[in-house]
């Protein structure tokens, strides 16, 4: 923290703080929104993420909080189990995820096959898209994502009903405007967020025209959305349908948590995340807000890379967001309560479109072949048709159809060793897929910075999408920091990694 508190980085991380605080503000509200739950239960969840996480995190410039991909795990609890059962399968939650960092088993969450994790992103995509399409008519999602999809025709067929056609009216408001300002705004107001701009305009026409449309609802004091456990919280504990779910979620914010911390250090040359710590300190913060029946929480990779891109050097500005959204909540109630619930609605929808990344399923199947995109497309449809869990199992399991041809020869070898012109050798034999993958990444990343590395390929027989991608990035990050890889050997593979 000290170096934080210097001159140069104070300054830096002060700004990028109130970046991330502009962004993170509606979507911590439309988040909450889109799970089910009042929208100050997003906010609570974004303040003990960036005050308490933020400040133990082992990815210092990742941002902790509410995320689209636990939305709709969260809706199916509150209407499946109720909003008390939240709490009680968080605190499991927080707690299994405590252990695993203690465990050190952060690594293998990288080891889940990018074709699984963007799938997964794609389906919930899908589902916050038909879901709060009806929220922008201010009416409710339906219970699935099938029977939300089925029901839209009727929602357009319905604008008759003057006060939804007024809520759509807002909701494209906010849609236009948010993508309006992405494209045209100015250099020198870059950093200034598109969906602030969506959600201040679709406000300030709901306001200024009086229209009778739905608003946001928040308490007088930010202590009276906290919901402490009640009485039977040790019986709900052992309530297998707790545990079960606990474990599902622990797994997904987990996986989506790395995932993030693994795309934001290749944003910046700062600091590498230490995951194991990470993944600890997210268990603690889902911990919290399991004990203040919030939201769940992980690293989220779209406040995170405003962070970075404001310029964020030290942890400071992730903490100091947090504070922001406690004074915001605090002090000016009564502002959030003019916030149309459609604006809300749009900015998720839009977040929602652009979880669906078509972009990644061509870009495997063009380098890898049809497996990885038949994983990517198979993990969506089961989450949009059956639900999250199932979705990412039916991914895995496919993945595991990768191995068969090399079932008798999936260990990988790695030998590392410095050379005397000044370079470092690192040489790959056997098999390198998902299983080795959690080696392979701690080797690399022990690979001394400022050496020339030659990365010899010649005795590797295969290897699997996620090593070949995990392999390009690491030698993009190496390269981009000004140091020298070079690959030698291995044919078709040496083109995988480059």
């Amino acid at each position: 923290m000290l170096k934080a508190l210097s001159g140069g980085a104070f300054s830096r991380d002060f700004t990028a703080s109130i970046v991330v605080f502009l962004v993170a503000m509606p979507l911590c509200m439309g988040i909450a929104v889109a799970s089910g739950v009042p929208p100050e239960k997003g906010l609570i969840t974004g303040i003990i993420g960036g005050v308490i996480v933020g400040l133990f995190a082992g990815s210092p410039l990742q941002v902790s909080g509410p995320a689209a991909g636990l939305a709709v795990i969260v809706f199916e609890i509150v209407q499946e189990q109720g909003l008390s059962a939240l709490g009680p399968i968080l605190i499991l939650a927080g707690i299994i995820q405590v252990v695993a960092g203690l465990l050190r088993v952060g690594g293998w969450f990288r080891a889940i096959s990018p074709a699984v994790v963007h799938g997964m992103l794609a389906g919930i995509g899908v589902l916050i898209v038909v879901g709060q399409f009806h929220v922008l008519f201010d009416d409710k999602p339906l219970s699935s994502g099938l029977a939300n999809l089925v029901a839209m025709p009727g929602q357009i067929l319905g604008l008759s009903n003057q006060n939804a056609a007024m809520a759509f009216a807002v909701g494209l408001v906010t849609i236009g405007g948010m993508l309006g300002w992405e494209k045209i705004r100015p250099a020198s107001l870059k950093l200034l967020p598109g969906a602030l701009v969506g959600v201040v305009l679709a406000t300030l026409v709901a306001f200024l025209f009086n229209l009778p449309v739905a608003r946001v609802v928040v308490p007088e004091s930010i202590t009276a959305a906290i919901t402490l456990p009640g009485e039977g919280l040790v019986q709900q504990l052992l309530n297998p349908a707790v545990i079960t779910t606990a474990i599902a979620i622990a797994f997904i914010a987990s996986a989506e948590t790395l995932l993030s911390a693994a795309a934001v250090d290749r944003m910046h040359d700062g600091v590498r995340t230490n995951y194991n710590r990470e993944l600890s300190a997210q268990g603690v913060g889902n911990l919290l807000c399991g004990v203040a029946g919030a939201l769940p929480m992980t690293g989220v990779i779209v406040r995170s890379s405003a962070n970075v891109q404001a310029g964020a050097k030290t942890r400071l500005s992730t903490i100091l967001h947090g504070v922001w959204i406690l004074g915001f909540v605090a002090l000016l109630p009564w502002l959030l309560r003019e916030i149309p619930m459609a604006a809300l609605a749009g900015i998720l929808v839009v977040t929602g479109i652009r979880l669906v990344s078509v972009d990644h399923a061509k870009h495997l199947l063009h380098r890898y072949g049809p497996l990885p995109a038949i994983v990517w497309a198979a993990t969506l449809i089961m989450v949009v048709a059956a639900d999250l869990l199932t979705g990412v199992l039916v991914g895995i399991g496919l993945s595991l159809l990768e191995l068969l041809p090399h079932v008798r020869r999936l260990r990988l070898g790695v030998e590392d060793a410095p050379r005397g012109d000044d370079r470092h050798e690192v040489a790959l034999h056997g098999s390198a897929t998902f299983l080795s993958l959690p080696k392979l990444s701690a080797k690399l990343e022990s690979v001394p910075a400022g050496r020339q590395v030659v990365l010899n390929l010649d005795r590797l027989g295969h290897i699997d999408h996620t090593c070949a991608e995990m392999l390009r990035e690491w030698i993009d990050r190496r390269r981009s920091a000004g140091m020298t890889v070079e690959l030698s050997g291995a044919g078709n593979l040496r083109n995988l990694a480059i």
